[in-house]
């Protein structure tokens, strides 16, 4: 029979395995992933060489691929998509470094929450897309612009969750801390911080999606390249597979950036029980 300490080392190890194991996806578990998308595709395909709708605003998925091709091949996406991904991680990084620092600061002293919260009201119910012609009557249709409304708009959901996170903390964790003599710095270190970064990714995440909703406004106004500039020049050129294909690569991006978080979501919460165990 294995001791206790024997035990707890088994559970360490295999804890330590999942950080490290990347999950193992069946068959039967990426077909219904892929099953809805696959069919969307298809109705793409088909809904306009059958006439169901116009294919000169709707083209076939295949004609928005050969656009897409050629844009590859020209180098023109490649272009696009790097300053368009360099304005979204340095405005989302931004974002990061300071709603989380706020948010925990906001959510663990009261006479600070009571302060700012007024203030935090009235800007978390102002719309980003609403701000920016006023950030770019102050800082001009650069790049500054660009970057701070994206940081506006992510700053919200990171900052409110990580108050939510630090504020929901249960309260016999805290007691049971407090219990063992733990002061106030290593209670916030050992307990308060890791137990709010579950709902701290839940609001990364929001950001994640919003960094790149946001840009793409942003960039539709005054910009000289990006994704939402090469959508909205090949509209306005009437080149719509272009469009389309600018879109799919939105698309791709903001799969991209999920599916990046939630892998850094796992690691940093690798001591969360799984839904199978």
């Amino acid at each position: 029979m294995a001791s206790v300490g024997q035990t707890v080392t088994l559970k360490e190890k295999k804890s330590r395995g999942k950080v490290l194991a990347f999950p193992t996806i069946s068959l039967k578990a990426l077909f219904k992933r892929s099953v809805a998308i696959f069919a969307l595709l298809v109705i793409w395909e088909v809904s306009p060489r059958l006439g169901l709708v116009d294919r000169t605003f709707l083209p076939p998925f295949s004609e928005v691929l050969q656009a897409w091709w050629q844009l590859v091949l020209s180098g023109e996406l490649f272009s696009h998509f790097k300053a368009s991904l360099a304005r979204s991680l340095t405005g989302f990084s931004l974002a990061i470094l300071f709603a989380i620092p706020l948010g925990l600061l906001v959510g663990w002293y009261k006479p600070l929450a009571e302060i700012l919260t007024p203030l935090l009201e009235i800007f978390r119910n102002t719309a980003a897309l609403a701000l920016l012609p006023v950030f770019i009557l102050i800082l001009g249709i650069g790049e500054t612009s660009k970057v701070s409304i994206i940081v506006y708009a992510c700053s919200w959901p990171i900052l409110l969750n990580t108050i939510s996170g630090v504020k929901n903390v249960d309260p016999l964790l805290i007691k049971s801390a407090r219990s063992m003599g733990l002061s106030s710095f290593r209670l916030f270190q050992k307990v308060i911080l890791p137990a709010s970064i579950p709902t701290i990714f839940t609001g990364i995440r929001l950001a994640g999606a919003s960094s790149i909703l946001v840009l793409i406004a942003a960039e539709m106004v005054g910009a000289k390249a990006g994704l939402g500039y090469l959508i909205n020049y090949a509209q306005y050129n009437f080149q719509v597979p272009n469009m389309y294909a600018g879109i799919v690569t939105i698309s791709a991006l903001g799969l991209l950036f999920n599916g990046i978080l939630i892998k850094l979501e796992r690691y940093f919460t690798s001591w969360k029980p799984t839904q199978s165990e």
